[in-house]
């Protein structure tokens, strides 16, 4: 062990791109995980870019549009990223509503009366990254591994187990236990995936009365429909009504979507947490330190690449 080596505790998108950072900086990094990166969360994700059900405000601008730039350059090699700029409306969203972030994102507008499908009359348009997560996932891990990092399935108990004299914890859920911090609650998201019937823009609307969200995001070889913000659920079997509803709800606006054959359904626990995003240092019991980059909410892929960095700095 020397005062380079670094263990990344959890293999999720914010794992991996916090070990990635850290790797490409010159330190010689390791990730522990208790999952496969293609079985975490961040593998169940719809993941379009957007800063949704994540704090503090303060900072989720600067977080996202510094991923977002990541993001738009890897999309010149989808296929091997994972990463394409799609074209979409987000409905009943209005300029005003956002934060100053919104002004650096290129190509943002209100939608025209004829581009916001189904009932609803206002939106946003935009041109923004959605990404396939199980790829992505795959070419993080590449990279890491190019960078001189590895992967291993290792569960702990206690940030005490890491031999490292920097560990930085990216454990989502799991923080609860390990930080420990009794402000992460799971938030339950269901997704099901159909076969796409030629729909090749993506569309969402929330209902900010109900945990029901609506959206469909094409991705490679699939149509992703959801979706559920569930606060305080931790069930991971999908429900069928909830399936159904899901269904129902996507082919309100695009009527095509009830016909389209179910090939899968999904469901994830986002790590939603009081006080949002938290990104700190402590001292370990051996005399290293550790680093927090966890409770990302729904907006993990958002995020990912800017908390990353502000952990990093942290290590």
């Amino acid at each position: 062990m020397s005062g380079d080596d670094v263990i990344v505790v959890g293999s999720g998108v914010v794992g991996l791109t916090t070990a990635v950072t850290l790797a490409e900086c010159g330190r010689r990094v390791r990730v522990w995980t208790r999952d496969a990166p293609g079985e975490t969360t961040s593998a169940v994700a719809g993941a379009l870019w957007w800063p949704y059900r994540i704090e503090p405000e303060a900072e989720v601008g600067t977080w996202s549009l510094a991923s977002l730039r990541v993001y738009e350059d890897l999309a010149a090699e989808p296929e091997r990223t994972g990463v394409r700029m799609v074209d979409g409306v987000h409905a009943d969203v209005d300029l005003d509503g956002l934060g100053s972030w919104s002004a650096e994102v290129s190509g943002l507008r209100r939608a025209r009366p004829e581009e916001v499908p189904g009932p609803y009359a206002t939106g946003l348009a935009a041109r923004l990254p959605l990404i396939d997560m199980p790829v992505h996932l795959g070419w993080l891990t590449d990279r890491l591994v190019t960078a001189g990092g590895t992967v291993e399935r290792r569960a702990i108990t206690s940030f005490a187990e890491a031999d490292a004299p920097v560990v930085v914890d990216c454990t989502g859920l799991a923080a609860r236990t390990l930080a420990p911090d009794d402000g992460l609650r799971p938030v339950r998201g269901q997704l099901v995936l159909v076969e796409n019937p030629g729909i090749e823009e993506w569309f969402t609307a929330a209902d900010p009365a109900s945990s029901a969200t609506t959206y469909y995001f094409p991705q490679p070889g699939r149509l992703v429909l959801g979706g559920t913000a569930e606060e305080g659920d931790a069930r991971t079997v999908p429900d069928e009504a909830t399936a159904a509803a899901i269904i129902a709800r996507c082919a309100r606006i695009r009527p095509e979507i009830a016909e389209a054959r179910v090939i899968g359904h999904r469901v994830g626990l986002r790590p939603s947490r009081a006080g949002g995003v938290r990104i700190a240092t402590e001292p370990l019991s051996n005399g290293g330190r550790l680093v927090h980059n966890y409770g990302h909410g729904g907006a993990g892929v958002t995020v990912a690449w800017g908390c990353a960095r502000a952990a990093a700095a942290l290590a």
